[in-house]
């Protein structure tokens, strides 16, 4: 049986990103629950999410619905929270069964000890965003947040997020400040012990490193993004293959 990884969906409900959600929906309708146990949702799966009370955002309607069936299909799904849906709670927990992790997860595979982390707040050069991060989960702030109208927080989110990702963008994505910073994470829990497998997203750069751990040799993944190059990872039998998904 697999085990799916993937990091960076990053949902959008306008039109700009109509594209990616329909691919990633035939890319989950092509799943087959007979050959699949679990996904593994390494965070960003949406640009934005936030849960308020009676109400879910209508243009995430069909990636929710093919959730559902595959979870009704016997598929466990994880998400580990990322940046940019770190509100993820109670209606994926109730209604679509995802178990959700705030930070990290650790679990086994074969017998391969595994950590699975989104990667935000690792970059030591990022106070400012961990500050921030606290602030945002705190619950006054997720109070008064759903105060907003749903229309006017996914527009106030949109401009955020674009406003980030443009001014933030690497020259060298091979050599970003995130990508070397999960690469230093990754060897220093690695070589404590902590995992035999550390997996991340965020930097949206794939990459497989080797580095020296208590075991002899453990092993860092970045599982890149699904966004843009459609990468994620499969685990079956004790092996990690680096898929791409290309659109019918």
């Amino acid at each position: 049986m697999k085990t799916l990884f993937i990091a960076d969906v990053h949902l959008k409900v306008n039109d700009s990103g109509q594209d990616t959600r329909e691919a990633f929906v035939q890319f989950l309708r092509s799943i087959d629950p007979a050959e699949c146990e679990r996904i593994i949702l390494l965070g960003d799966l949406f640009d934005f999410w936030f849960e308020y009370k009676q109400v879910i955002f209508s243009g995430y309607f069909e990636v929710l619905a093919a959730f559902h069936d595959l979870e009704r299909a016997g598929v466990q799904l994880h998400l580990i929270c990322g940046n940019h849906d770190f509100w993820a709670g109670r209606f994926l927990r109730k209604h679509l069964h995802i178990c959700i992790h705030p930070n990290d997860y650790h679990f086994t595979l074969g017998d391969q000890r595994i950590l699975c982390v989104h990667g935000d707040g690792i970059n030591p050069q990022d106070r400012s965003y961990r500050i921030y991060k606290k602030i945002a989960r705190h619950p006054w702030v997720v109070g008064a947040f759903s105060l907003l109208h749903p229309d006017w927080a996914m527009r106030l989110a949109q401009g955020v997020s674009h406003s980030s990702r443009t001014m933030l963008a690497p020259d060298d994505p091979a050599e970003s400040g995130e990508v070397r910073a999960l690469r230093t994470y990754a060897e220093e829990e690695l070589s404590k012990g902590t995992a035999d497998v550390i997996i991340c997203g965020h930097s949206h750069f794939p990459e497989e490193k080797h580095f020296p751990s208590p075991t002899g040799s453990g092993i860092y993944f970045n599982a890149g993004d699904w966004l843009e190059k459609r990468t994620y990872l499969i685990w079956e039998e004790g092996t990690f293959t680096r898929a791409y998904y290309k659109e019918d």
